[in-house]
């Protein structure tokens, strides 16, 4: 009924929109003054960690303000950039007088140079490009300078337009390939073959100058159907990100739509996005759900484009999320083609036909695995730490866990593996609880509010659910909640947490605060922040802030040459320890040395995992690799140079033949209530079959010593 409900405030929300878009109110400067003054009053009086407001605070603002502004370098020159840092170190002044200055004027400048470039991209797609031209163009905004002045701005501007006309010949040229390649092959007798259209290099780079034009006009259009208060809440966004990147400020039609994702809806693609104004990249797929049964869309790909079905692709660069939302969502049963932008660099067609997403997948669940000795293993997997608060009897996973362990137990496993890989966090209350599982009782950890002591978080049933021998499965995306459920059962000995060489690393507690409160009511609404207010410890005293968990057996991943991680976002609290919890080991692992020697030993004599550090490395040289080459022969040579290279890695998972992967007798029954749980059981159970890491964690629960 919530999603339901969330649909219907949404479609409402964006008639709204439709007839209000081109009537912008009048400045409320009153309203702005109070607004800004109450947010910072508030983060002042409550963040855990206040920052001073002072010129350092202003230089951090502008920096940050100008990277969200302009990350791209499309749109200021040096001569803009040097009007705005005027103001470098007077942001702190304004913020506290409540005054807009800076904002205003980045905001006429940022106006001034949407008209101009908008006239630049329109005279440069009127003439074809010089494919054969020998030039570069630095695809790392980063790496680059802001241009000099309109000359060379307007130089940028062609580059990049050719590099985008570039790419639409290339793979128009590679489907009419592949086509001619189909047309030589044997056919069935009497089969007609679907004749394509041959089309010389001209006309192809004719038609993708005409299809950038277009991508580019609905782009602008969008750019100036953004509102005051949308550009205003992006400033306040960046004041409050300095902070700390968990901080936030929203407005009140943000706070509807708070952590959107395409798995909210009750009809879409099982998908959760995120975007950074520029690109719109997939989070995480949703287990069960239609992307997720398709198998080809995965967690960091980029979308570039979205394409109806008999309808023209739609570049979807620099769109607001919630515009991206509304073009991927569509009723159950319809297509949607989805250009994604691979980790590897390769760009690949994924058509999903949507269906109702069923969150119901995303809960606890667990498999019996067996290895050739017939020694019985039990897998569990969590990929949140969920509570339903509003239903009574909703939901729980510290009770689904409770169940999982105990129809495994039932079953005579020898060991238990729980995988939080890709495990983003949750209830603080339910983890304390699942920890409380598989020791007698004690603290699981500590939260300590700001200038106040620490408080200890115990589990304190004395019944121990499970005492065997345990594994802990993480990598870079496990966070919050599973890194507090990871380091417990650490310091208590009590598993032996295998994955990436460490956890994401988010050790804090947000809470959301209406800014209201307080505020005159000729004012409101104001919006809310979300702030943190406090930080996670171990039961050690070290905090999961920035370090994150140290797995005590590193495995090789596509991402282990990758920078990530939230010491990798800007302006995170620092990592600091506090006095450890009394606390004591119940359950040791007498063999822990010798447990970790072997299965370094095993991993560095797998070849798949040889292959998996191979990719890695791959990933790592094309990622550090952001020069384009913008002479047409050039540019497809390396682009099916990397289709090649990615072509070695297509099937680096595949079935392992030493375990048999089973379900438990007591989930049969609703597993086989419908054809749809049914195929989502064998595409789960052949994902397990296929995956190294399950697999190296049964041989650690084998070797495992209690």
């Amino acid at each position: 009924m919530r999603n339901l409900i969330f649909s219907v405030v949404a479609v409402l929300l964006l008639g709204s929109f439709v007839f209000k878009q081109f009537v912008e109110p009048p400045v409320d400067e009153n309203k702005e003054k109070v607004l800004i003054q109450t947010m910072l009053a508030r983060l002042e009086q409550l963040h855990f960690k206040p920052v001073e407001i002072n010129d350092q605070f202003s230089e951090d603002v502008f920096d940050l303000y100008l990277d969200r502004l302009d990350g791209g370098k499309r749109f200021f020159t040096q001569e803009d950039v040097a009007q705005l840092k005027k103001y470098r170190d007077l942001i702190d002044d304004e913020s506290v007088e409540g005054n807009f200055e800076f904002f205003n004027l980045s905001q006429d400048l940022l106006a001034k140079a949407v008209d101009k470039t908008e006239v630049y991209f329109k005279e440069i797609l009127e003439k074809p490009f010089d494919l054969r031209k020998d030039e570069t163009f630095e695809g790392d905004a980063e790496k680059r300078e802001f241009a000099k002045n309109d000359q060379e701005l307007k130089d940028y501007w062609r580059k990049i337009l050719k590099s985008r006309v570039i790419a639409k010949v290339a793979d128009k040229l590679d489907e009419q390939e592949e086509a001619a390649k189909k047309a030589k092959e044997p056919s069935d007798v009497g089969a007609e073959k679907e004749k394509t259209e041959i089309k010389d290099i001209v006309t192809l780079e004719k038609e993708a100058r005409e299809k950038t034009l277009k991508d580019f006009k609905r782009w602008y259009k969008r750019i100036r159907k953004r509102k005051r208060a949308d550009n205003l809440s992006m400033y306040l966004n960046v004041i409050t990100n300095v902070f700390d990147p968990h901080t936030g400020y929203f407005k009140p039609i943000d706070k509807e739509n708070f952590d959107i994702n395409m798995s909210g809806s009750l009809e879409g693609i099982g998908a959760r996005l995120s975007s950074d104004g520029e690109e719109t990249t997939i989070s995480s797929v949703v287990v069960g759900g239609p992307a997720w049964k398709q198998g080809e869309l995965e967690a960091d790909d980029v979308i570039q484009l979205v394409e109806q079905e008999g309808e023209e692709p739609v570049d979807i660069t620099g769109w607001d999320i919630n515009d991206v939302v509304k073009i991927i969502r569509g009723k159950k049963g319809t297509k949607v083609i989805l250009h994604a932008k691979k980790k590897d660099g390769s760009i690949k067609k994924i058509e999903i036909i949507r269906d109702l997403v069923v969150m119901e997948d995303s809960f606890a669940k667990s498999l019996i695995i067996q290895d050739k000795g017939g020694k019985k293993y039990g897998y569990i997997k969590l990929p949140k730490f969920y509570v339903d608060f509003n239903r009574k009897g909703g939901k729980s996973c510290a009770v689904d866990m409770a169940t999982e362990i105990q129809k495994l137990k039932k079953a005579g496993v020898n060991g238990i593996a729980i995988d939080l890989r890709n495990n983003g966090g949750g209830s603080l209350r339910d983890v304390v609880t699942i920890g409380g599982l598989f020791i007698p009782d004690g603290p699981i950890v500590q939260v300590k509010p700001r200038m106040r002591r620490a408080r200890v978080l115990e589990d304190d049933n004395p019944e121990t659910q499970y005492t065997g021998p345990l594994v802990i499965m993480v990598n870079s995306f496990s966070a919050s909640a599973s890194e507090i459920l990871a380091a417990a059962l650490q310091d208590y000995d009590r598993a032996i947490i295998v994955g990436s060489e460490s956890t994401y690393g988010k050790g804090t507690v947000q809470s959301f605060l209406s800014l209201d409160r307080g505020a005159p009511r000729n004012v409101q609404p104001l919006g809310d922040i979300k702030l943190t207010t406090q930080k996670f410890y171990r039961i050690n005293g070290g905090s999961t802030q920035l370090k994150g968990v140290s797995s005590d057996i590193v495995m090789p991943d596509d991402f282990a040459y990758l920078e990530k991680g939230e010491r990798e976002t800007e302006h995170p609290l620092p990592w600091t320890k506090i006095d450890k919890a009394s606390y004591q080991k119940f359950y040791t692992i007498k063999n822990k040395n010798e447990v970790v020697k072997n299965s370094q030993k095993r991993i560095a004599n797998n070849p798949v995992f040889d292959k998996i550090n191979e990719n890695a490395l791959r990933y790592k040289k094309f990622r550090d690799s952001t020069t384009i080459n913008l002479e047409f022969d050039a540019y497809r040579a390396f682009e099916k140079m990397q289709e090649e290279k990615a072509k070695k890695f297509d099937d680096i998972m595949t079935e392992i033949p030493s375990f048999e992967v089973t379900n438990m007798t007591y989930d049969l029954p609703e597993i086989q209530k419908d054809s749809s749980n049914i195929e989502k059981n064998k595409n789960w159970i052949e994902g397990v079959k296929k995956d190294p890491y399950i697999f190296e964690s049964l041989k650690i629960l084998e070797d495992i010593k209690q």
